[in-house]
């Protein structure tokens, strides 16, 4: 319940009126003591009417209404400051900006719906929902007015020679290409350079761990961390010797410029503003298409690991074939043992999942 000073007020003029009448109602009945005394004996014997009891009585009374007041203001004051000291911590918090491409398919609805929901956990956080379409869907337009989150709502649609066909592997052609760059345009013309805030690559197929928000939060230009079930590996993740990053741990073309998965870095807004030019290249090839934006951004040498310097990824005790990936999914680790050469999808089988990746 809301406590406005206005109220305290208009009790603290309603009990200084009750106590000032009855302050002269005490010298009213003094005075009529003093007449009555001035008639008697007392009076004759020259001594006077005692009028301090019902003096000190009324000065008690407006003493602790005094105190109660003080209370009364002292008791606003703090459930003013609990109910708007939480806002006012996340409003100054940097604020993380997570672009999420999308496209119409089956499952579209229920993977929006799922990272929706850890999203919401996240303080100061504004979620840009890019859709690969000529319109806005009203599936997607609805699911974004119900969600309870700060959004941004667009549109862009992938021209047709860079579409895959559903004979194509997913791997063929890159997606989302489009719709991430009209994203980073609309930061540049709707955020200036001199806010703070962090820019994260967020894709609706993958899982979010909470605690990733808040290692990012703090990012300076261009932070990493390790991302499992990724390029064919349990894990992938930036190797770090005296807390800078050196090389990559990863699989599949070891010496592209950044051997990275987009969901294993995040940039800072105001190196966005800064570089206008920075966006990813449509024509990118496989597997490059992290690198054609990071290179014009950052150096390796510049990269800010984090994750406890990329090491949550780490191996468990028991069995040589058993791993714990940490920070997964909120809880405490996710493990699984060597299945063959299928490891990642006994994992996936497990969580119900066709489709999966997780982001520490």
């Amino acid at each position: 319940m809301k406590v406005k000073l206005k109220n305290v007020f208009v009790i603290y003029f309603l009990v200084s009126v009750i106590g000032l009448m009855y302050a002269l109602l005490q010298l009213g009945e003094c005075w009529a003591e003093r007449s009555s005394c001035s008639a008697g004996a007392e009076l004759r014997a020259g001594q006077p009417c005692d009028c301090s009891q019902h003096l000190r009585s009324a000065s008690d009374l407006m003493h602790g209404k005094d105190k109660k007041i003080s209370q009364l203001l002292s008791e606003v004051k703090r459930l003013q400051a609990r109910g708007k000291g939480p806002e006012l911590e996340g409003q100054a918090l940097p604020v993380i900006y997570a672009i999420t491409p999308t496209y119409a398919r089956l499952v579209q609805k229920a993977e929006l719906v799922r990272i929706s929901q850890t999203f919401l956990h996240v303080k100061n956080f504004h979620w840009i929902v890019v859709e690969d379409s000529p319109v806005k869907t009203q599936l997607v337009s609805e699911l974004l007015a119900q969600s309870g989150l700060r959004f941004t709502h667009l549109h862009t649609e992938t021209p047709k020679e860079h579409k895959l066909k559903e004979s194509d592997p997913n791997w063929l052609k890159p997606r989302g290409v489009e719709q991430r760059n009209l994203a980073l345009q609309w930061l540049r013309e709707n955020r200036e350079l001199s806010e703070e805030g962090v820019v994260y690559f967020a894709d609706d197929d993958n899982t979010y761990s909470l605690r990733l928000f808040d290692e990012i939060r703090s990012t300076k230009r261009v932070s990493v961390w390790p991302v499992g079930l990724v390029g064919g590996l349990r894990f992938e993740r930036p190797l770090v010797e005296k807390g800078r990053v050196v090389a990559f741990y990863t699989a599949w073309k070891p010496n592209r410029p950044f051997p990275m998965d987009m969901a294993g870095f995040a940039i800072a807004l105001q190196l966005l503003l800064a570089n206008r030019k920075a966006r990813f290249d449509l024509l990118a090839e496989r597997g490059y298409l992290e690198s054609s934006l990071l290179q014009s951004l950052v150096s390796i040498e510049e990269l800010e690991p984090r994750a406890d310097n990329c090491t949550k990824v780490r191996r468990g005790t028991g069995s040589q074939d058993s791993w714990v990936l940490s920070m997964v999914l909120g809880v405490q680790c996710v493990e699984w043992v060597r299945a063959g050469d299928q490891d990642s999808w006994v994992l996936s089988m497990l969580l119900g999942v066709g489709n999966v990746k997780f982001c520490l």
